[in-house]
C-alpha cells in the first residue's frame, strides 16, 4: 500500500498523527512502517467508545462432565466413531505456541526448552511425538497449524525445520503468526512504540481463529476436508492430541465443542472451571470463583465445580467461524504501555496509560450452543510447564513423564 493510501486510511480514522515522524525514517523503515499500517486491523477502534466492564454478571450453575467411568463404558464406541471421522480427514490440529520461555529462565520460544535429564528432550519434541502417535492410530497424518508470534516466529520455524519436525510429515505442518492488535491511549488514539512502529500486543488467546483465517490456513484446511479442530497449548507435554475417543464422544454428543478436563487437586487449585453462565457453557477463572461456588457439593459430597480445563479443545469449524464473524466479544485491558510522546521521546509509564484489545477463548466457548466437558486422568494427560520449579513446573512435568514410562 502506498503512502497516500495509508494516509487516507488514517485520516478516515482521525489518526494522521502516526505519520508525524515519517520524514525522519530511512526508506527501509518507511516501507516497514507502511506495511505494518496497511496490515493492521483497526476495527477495534470502533468498539473503544462502547467498551464495557469485562467482569461477569451472569448466573452460574454446574455443568456436569462426562466422567471417567462413563467414558470407559463407552470408549470402544467412541473410539470407533472418532476414528471413522478422523480417517476421512475431518480432524485438524492447532498448536498455540506464541509464548516465550521467560518464566523458565530461557530467552527463546517456550517450545524449544529442553526438559531432558540424560539427553535432550524438547517441549516441541513431546508435542510432535504425541501427534505422530495420534496419526499412527488414525492411519493418516493430521494437518497441524502452529501459531507463532512476532517474537518467536523465525526461531520456531528454524528449530522445527532443523529437527525435521521430529519425524512428522513436513507437508502437514503449517505456520501462521498471531495477529497483533494496536494499543491506544486513554482517549482511544493509536500509540507509537517508536517513530516508525505502532505500539501493539497479541490479540489474546481467543484470537487464534481470527489469525488462522487471516493467514489463509483455515481455508486450506477446509478445502482438504477438515471440519473439526483440536486446539491445544504448547506447555502440556503429556496431552493426548487428536484423541479419537474424545473426538468420538464429542461427535456423539452432538455439541459443537468439547473440552478436556481433569478433576481438580483441591478447591483452591488455580485452574479455570467448566460450568454454565446463564445456561450457556463457559469457563470461570479460579479467581472469579466465589467461596460458595468453590466449596459447593452435591448430595454425594462431590464438589459441583470440580473439573478444570487443561487447554485442549475441539471446535466444529462451521460454528466457531460463525461466532468469530458475529458475536465474539472484544475485551479491553487497561495497561502500562511503553510508547513515545508527541516529540518522539520514550515513555515508560508507572501507571496504566492506555488500553489493549484481546479476544478470549472462553468467550468462543460461551457463544457456542454447547460444550462437552470430557474428563481425563490428570496423571496421564496433564503435565503443564509454567514455572521452573514447584507446582506446574519443569520438575513436576519430568516426574510425570518418567511415571508414564518416558525416558528423559
Amino acid at each position: 500500500m502506498e503512502r497516500q493510501d495509508v494516509y487516507a486510511r488514517l485520516k478516515a480514522l482521525h489518526e494522521e498523527h502516526l505519520l508525524r515522524f515519517f520524514g525522519d525514517l530511512t526508506p527501509d523503515e518507511q516501507q516497514a512502517f507502511l506495511a505494518q499500517l496497511s496490515s493492521t486491523d483497526f476495527s477495534c477502534l470502533a468498539s473503544f467508545p462502547h467498551r464495557t466492564d469485562p467482569v461477569r454478571h451472569g448466573v452460574f450453575s454446574p455443568l456436569p462432565a462426562m466422567r471417567l467411568d462413563d467414558i470407559h463404558a463407552q470408549r470402544d464406541a467412541f473410539r470407533t466413531r472418532g476414528l471413522e471421522a478422523a480417517e476421512k480427514g475431518s480432524l485438524g490440529a492447532v498448536l498455540l505456541a506464541g509464548g516465550m520461555g521467560t518464566r523458565l529462565g530461557a530467552d527463546g520460544p517456550k517450545g524449544v526448552f529442553d526438559i531432558g535429564v540424560t539427553h535432550p528432550v524438547y517441549i516441541f519434541q513431546r508435542i510432535f511425538e504425541n501427534l505422530m502417535y495420534a496419526a499412527t492410530r488414525i492411519g493418516r497424518p493430521v494437518h497441524l497449524a502452529v501459531m507463532t508470534s512476532d517474537r518467536n516466529d523465525g526461531e520456531t520455524r528454524s528449530f522445527l525445520s532443523s529437527h525435521a519436525f521430529f519425524g512428522y510429515p513436513a507437508d502437514y505442518v503449517h505456520f501462521f503468526r498471531q495477529e497483533m492488535a494496536p494499543a491506544v491511549d486513554e482517549e482511544g488514539h493509536l500509540l507509537l512504540e517508536a517513530p516508525g512502529r505502532l505500539a501493539t500486543s497479541p490479540n489474546g488467546n481467543g484470537g487464534w481463529l481470527r489469525s488462522m483465517a487471516a493467514s489463509g490456513i483455515l481455508d486450506l484446511f477446509c478445502r482438504d476436508g477438515v471440519r473439526w479442530l483440536n486446539v491445544f497449548a504448547v506447555d502440556n507435554v503429556l496431552q493426548n492430541i487428536c484423541d479419537p475417543i474424545f473426538f468420538g464422544a464429542t461427535l456423539e454428543s452432538g455439541r459443537p465443542c468439547g473440552a478436556k478436563v481433569v478433576r481438580k487437586a483441591g478447591p483452591e487449585e488455580k485452574v479455570g472451571v467448566m460450568c454454565l453462565e446463564d445456561s450457556r457453557p463457559t469457563v470461570v477463572e479460579y479467581y472469579e470463583l466465589t467461596d460458595e461456588m468453590r466449596n459447593a457439593r452435591d448430595g454425594q459430597g462431590r464438589y459441583l465445580y470440580d473439573f478444570g480445563v487443561i487447554n485442549n479443545y475441539l471446535f466444529r469449524i462451521e460454528d466457531a467461524v460463525r461466532v468469530m464473524n458475529g458475536s465474539m466479544p472484544l475485551h479491553f485491558a487497561h495497561k502500562k504501555i511503553d510508547c513515545i510522546d508527541e516529540k518522539g521521546r520514550p515513555v515508560h509509564p508507572k501507571e496504566p496509560n492506555g488500553w489493549k484489545f484481546e479476544y478470549f477463548i472462553f468467550d468462543l466457548i460461551h457463544e457456542l450452543d454447547g460444550c462437552l466437558p470430557f474428563e481425563v486422568e490428570r496423571d496421564r494427560e496433564f503435565a503443564p510447564i509454567k514455572n521452573r520449579t514447584g507446582v506446574d513446573s519443569v520438575e513436576s512435568a519430568r516426574a510425570l513423564l518418567i511415571r508414564n514410562g518416558f525416558r528423559l
